[in-house]
């Protein structure tokens, strides 16, 4: 963007925001809310706004009035859907902080705080390198929330940028990096992408196949039971079992259960199995050969893991294979 165009799109904006210091930081969240809904989700109506504020109809009607008033550039009423829309060249009439945009994603609270955020007592969290792209984020997540395929340039480490068509359907915190979950079609298959490794994503306005959905991704839906016990080379495992709140094992488990009678039971989903393992470095070699410092963790249970696509990544998983 030119630095003119970028002085025009700040000018645009100086007089809504304006506008915005003068009405109550009740209706502020409001419009926050329409404004979230409308950039991540692709639309926002009466409901939205009477059930998560607990106000009436007509209070509603009055938000999203004024939020056309404001912003008539970014919302369009669809008759035949009876609610309201993003329009083309829509433009966020709030600012999004990346941390606050994901937590209201991934856990649904947040989405309506328009202050500024300030830790109760002192606390500090891991730097994170990068967070994903906002623009990017939002075709996303409107492509998830309405079914819908995506137009990308993606950038793969095996075979460089390339074009490609995905069905989205769901968000992945790795611990690290965020993820998209979908069918690849160039590749037929399901998959996970960077979502920093998108670029100039497109919404598709088509019919999705059942075969290209979630209901079809058997990773997804198969649910993976993890039997997690104190590391056995450990001289105090006792104190990992504390750490971990790690239970007695159940009699059904009792034969995976840790040498000192402890485990914790995970279930997670097989298509995210490698990312768990890998964040809490988990050694899943079969005899639990791994002694590095970090493999505080052993996967009782390796047979578990018979079918889950994504162990490369699983500490000593290789080994066996």
């Amino acid at each position: 963007m030119s630095p003119t165009a970028n002085n025009n799109k700040q000018d645009q904006l100086a007089l809504p925001r304006a506008q915005l210091e003068k009405v109550s930081q009740a209706q502020r969240e409001r419009l926050f809310h329409i404004d979230f809904k409308l950039y991540f989700l692709g639309s926002v109506n009466r409901t939205d706004l009477v059930s998560r504020f607990g106000i009436k109809e007509a209070a509603a009607s009055r938000d999203l009035s004024l939020y056309k008033e404001l912003a008539s550039k970014n919302i369009e009423y669809d008759t035949k859907a009876k609610t309201y829309i993003q329009r083309d060249g829509f433009s966020p009439l709030f600012e999004y902080s990346c941390s606050q945009t994901l937590a209201a994603l991934l856990h649904g609270f947040g989405d309506d705080f328009v202050g500024t955020q300030k830790s109760i007592v002192t606390c500090e969290a891991p730097t994170q390198l990068n967070y994903p792209n906002i623009q990017t984020l939002a075709h996303i997540t409107r492509a998830i929330h309405n079914s819908q395929a995506l137009k990308i340039k993606y950038r793969s480490l095996s075979s460089g940028s390339n074009e490609r068509e995905i069905v989205p359907f769901a968000l992945i915190d790795n611990g690290l990096r965020w993820h998209v979950r979908g069918y690849d079609r160039a590749r037929d298959r399901f998959a996970d992408f960077v979502v920093n490794r998108i670029e100039a994503p497109q919404l598709i306005d088509e019919a999705i196949p059942e075969a290209q959905t979630k209901a079809a991704d058997n990773q997804w839906n198969r649910i993976v039971d993890l039997h997690i016990v104190p590391h056995p080379r450990l001289t105090h495992p006792e104190t990992i079992a504390f750490e971990y709140d790690m239970q007695p094992a159940k009699d059904d488990l009792d034969q995976d259960r840790g040498e000192d009678g402890v485990m914790l039971a995970l279930q997670v989903r097989a298509a995210v199995a490698g990312y768990v393992l890998r964040r809490w470095n988990v050694d899943c070699s079969k005899e639990h050969q791994l002694d590095g410092p970090e493999n505080h963790l052993w996967l009782k249970n390796q047979q578990t893991l018979y079918g889950v696509d994504n162990l490369a990544i699983a500490p000593g998983y290789n080994t066996e294979c």
